[in-house]
C-alpha cells in the first residue's frame, strides 16, 4: 500500500469486505437501498486511482448528472488526504499522484471514447444501454487489463439480470457476483426497512429491499392471491414436510449461497391449508433432526414427510436416536418428486389453491423469505426452498387420506381444485 492510499480513512462493513477482498477483475453487485454500495464504490475508485498505471477511472451512472448527486460528495469526504484539485464543472478529481477520476453519464457514451482506463464503476448498470459497455468501456480497459465494478439495485429482468446470473453461474470468465439486501448493512435499524415494507407494496419492497430481479406480472403466483390470518382455524390436522439441503459441517461458516432446509408446518381442514410455519435454516445433520422432532412434538401432525434422497436417509439416524431417548416415536414418508419436473409439481400443488384462497399463511418471520421465493419462481437465481416444502404437503396430505378412507367409495375427487 502506497503512502498516498494510506491516507484514507476507509472502514467497510462485512459485505463490503466480501466483495472488496474477491480477487476476480469483474464483479457484479446487486443490492438493495441503503445498503452500502455506493461508499463501496467511491473506496474502490479511490484506491483503484491511486494504484493504476494510467491514473485513469470512470465512474460512470445513468447521467452524469446522477453521478454528481450520488457519489461527488462522498468522493470528497472520503478522498480529501489525497485530493489536490476538485473540477466540479467537469466533474473529475485529481488525486496526489496525478491521477484523475472523472464521473461520467452512459447517457452521453461519446465523452468516454478513446481513453485507457486502470478501473470502472457503473453504477445502476440496468438503467444503461448494454452496447454502453460492451462497445465502449469494456474495450477501454484492454490495454491496462483493467477491471470494473457493476453494481444496482435490479429493475426487473434485463441485461444486468443477464450478467448476474452468468456471473453467478460461473458461465463469465474472471467474473464474480453477489446478492445483498438493505438488511446486510448493519448501521441501518431493522425496524426502519420493516417500517417501509408496511408502506410500500410488496413488489417495490422486494425490488427496492430486498435486491429481488423481478419482473412484475410475470409470476406463477400472484400478489392478490396471498392472504395471511393469524388465527388458528377449529378443525383439521397437522402435518409437516421437509425439503432438505446438505447439513453445513459443525464448526464450519455456512455459506449463503447454498440451499436451505425447509420444514413446512401446515394445518389442513376442509377449509383449505394454514400454513403455521415454515422453518428454514443451514444446520449440521444433528440440528436438521432436532429442529424435525422438535417440531414433530409441538404439533403433533398426524403425517410427516421428508423428501427422498442422500440427506433423508443420512437425518433418518439421528431423528431414530431423538425417538429412542424420549419415547416419542413417529413414522417418516418418503416424498417423492414422481418423474415430474419440480415446476410442474410446484404449479399443480400450489397455484390453484393460492388462487381460489384455500391456502392462508399465518404472520411470521419467514414470511419475507418465503414470498420473495414464491413469487420469483420458478428462478434459478433465487431458493426455492420454502415453496418446494409447501408444495409437499399436497402429497403428504394425500398420503394420509389413503390410511384414513376407501378411494373406491368415492366418486367425486376429495379436491376438486387439484383433482384429488
Amino acid at each position: 500500500m502506497s503512502n498516498a492510499t494510506q491516507e484514507l480513512n476507509i472502514s467497510l462493513l462485512p459485505w463490503q469486505e466480501e466483495v472488496w477482498r474477491d480477487k476476480s477483475r469483474f464483479k457484479v453487485v446487486a443490492a438493495g437501498r441503503r445498503t452500502g454500495k455506493t461508499r463501496l464504490a467511491a473506496s474502490l475508485l479511490l484506491v483503484k486511482a491511486l494504484s493504476s498505471k494510467n491514473g485513469k477511472v470512470f465512474y460512470v451512472a445513468p447521467t452524469q448528472g446522477q453521478a454528481r448527486d450520488v457519489i461527488w460528495d462522498m468522493l470528497l469526504e472520503l478522498g480529501q488526504g489525497v485530493i489536490v484539485h476538485s473540477h466540479v464543472n467537469n466533474l473529475t478529481l485529481k488525486l496526489v499522484n496525478g491521477a484523475t477520476i472523472s464521473l461520467k453519464g452512459s447517457d452521453r457514451p461519446e465523452t468516454m471514447r478513446g481513453v485507457s482506463l486502470g478501473y470502472v464503476v457503473l453504477d445502476e448498470f440496468a438503467d444503461f444501454k448494454p452496447e454502453v459497455w460492451e462497445l465502449i468501456l469494456r474495450p477501454a480497459l484492454a490495454d491496462l487489463k483493467g477491471s470494473a465494478l457493476f453494481i444496482g439495485t435490479p429493475m426487473g429482468r434485463n441485461h444486468f439480470y443477464d450478467l448476474y446470473s452468468e456471473a453467478l453461474a460461473g458461465k463469465l470468465e474472471d467474473y464474480n457476483a453477489w446478492h445483498f439486501t438493505s438488511y446486510d448493512n448493519p448501521l441501518i435499524d431493522p425496524t426502519e426497512i420493516d417500517s417501509a415494507k408496511r408502506t410500500l407494496s410488496s413488489y417495490a419492497f422486494r425490488q427496492e429491499f430486498m435486491a429481488s430481479f423481478e419482473a412484475r406480472g410475470s409470476e406463477m403466483f400472484k400478489e392478490e392471491w396471498v392472504k395471511f390470518d393469524e388465527e388458528e382455524p377449529t378443525g383439521g390436522d397437522y402435518y409437516i414436510a421437509c425439503d432438505l439441503a446438505g447439513f453445513v459441517e459443525v464448526g464450519k461458516k455456512s455459506n449463503k449461497r447454498l440451499d436451505n432446509s425447509s420444514i413446512a408446518v401446515v394445518k389442513v381442514n376442509e377449509d383449505g391449508w394454514w400454513v403455521k410455519d415454515i422453518i428454514i435454516g443451514r444446520w449440521t445433520l444433528d440440528e436438521t433432526a432436532e429442529r424435525i422432532f422438535d417440531a414433530v412434538r409441538e404439533y403433533y401432525p398426524i403425517a410427516v414427510g421428508i423428501e427422498k434422497g442422500i440427506s433423508r436417509q443420512a437425518v433418518m439416524s439421528p431423528i431414530t436416536d431423538l425417538m429412542g431417548r424420549y419415547n416419542k416415536y413417529f413414522r417418516v414418508e418418503e416424498l417423492s418428486h414422481g418423474n415430474t419436473k419440480k415446476t410442474d409439481r410446484i404449479m399443480w400443488a400450489l397455484q390453484g389453491r393460492f388462487e381460489k384462497g384455500r391456502i392462508t399463511l399465518n404472520k411470521g418471520e419467514w414470511n419475507i423469505q418465503f414470498m420473495d421465493e414464491l413469487f420469483q419462481f420458478p428462478n434459478h437465481l433465487v431458493h426455492d426452498d420454502t415453496v418446494d416444502s409447501l408444495a409437499y404437503i399436497d402429497q403428504l396430505a394425500n398420503v394420509a387420506y389413503d390410511y384414513g378412507y376407501e378411494m373406491d367409495n368415492y366418486d367425486e375427487p376429495l379436491d376438486s381444485y387439484t383433482g384429488y
